[in-house]
C-alpha cells in the first residue's frame, strides 16, 4: 500500500500536518483544564454543593484560566498581540510603573518585549511569579503566572486605593 493510499492520510486532508494541529489544539485544552483544576485554581477543591453557585465558580475559574493561557502562549512574543486584550488601560499603567522594579541592570535582565504587548505583560506577570527572567531560563508556565497574577491582581487593587 503506497504512503497516500493510507486510511489516516485519506480522511486527514493534508495528511500528518492536519492530525499535528488537532493535536496541538487539544494540549492547549489540556493546559486549560490542567489550569484551572489541581495544578492551578483547584476548582475541583470547591466544597459547593449548589449546581448554580458551582456554576458560577466555573466560569469565574474559566476566565482566570483563559488568562493564564493567554500569557502563557504570548510569552515569547510572536504573536505580537495587544496586551489590552487582557490587561485594563489602569492596569497596564501599574505594569509600566514596576516593571522598573523587576528589569536589573544588565540587558539579560530588562524585558525584551515591545512595551504594551502581551509578552510585555507576560514577562511582567512571570516575574512577578517568581521567573528569573534570563532567557536562558525555562519558560514560566501556567503555575508560575498563577502566582504573578495573583500577587499583581493585589498590586494592582492597592495601586487603586492609594487616592482614596
Amino acid at each position: 500500500m503506497a504512503a497516500s493510499d493510507h486510511p489516516w492520510r485519506r480522511g486527514c486532508g493534508n495528511g500528518p500536518g492536519r492530525v499535528v494541529g488537532w493535536y496541538r489544539q487539544r494540549w492547549h485544552i489540556e493546559q486549560f483544564f490542567r489550569t484551572m483544576k489541581q495544578q492551578g485554581l483547584q476548582l475541583e477543591d470547591s466544597q459547593l454543593e449548589n449546581a448554580g453557585r458551582l456554576i458560577k465558580l466555573t466560569a469565574i475559574a474559566a476566565r482566570a484560566a483563559c488568562t493564564i493561557m493567554q500569557l502563557v502562549q504570548a510569552r515569547d512574543g510572536r504573536s505580537g498581540q495587544d496586551a489590552r486584550i487582557t490587561f485594563s488601560p489602569p492596569e497596564i499603567e501599574i505594569l509600566h510603573a514596576i516593571l522598573p522594579e523587576l528589569e536589573g541592570k544588565t540587558a539579560l535582565q530588562k524585558n525584551p518585549h515591545p512595551p504594551e504587548t502581551l509578552a510585555w505583560a507576560a514577562w511582567i506577570i512571570a516575574k512577578l511569579g517568581g521567573w528569573d527572567g534570563y532567557p536562558k531560563s525555562k519558560p514560566p508556565g501556567p503555575i508560575t503566572f498563577r502566582h504573578g497574577l495573583q500577587y499583581f491582581k493585589s498590586l494592582a487593587h492597592g495601586w487603586r486605593l492609594r487616592n482614596v
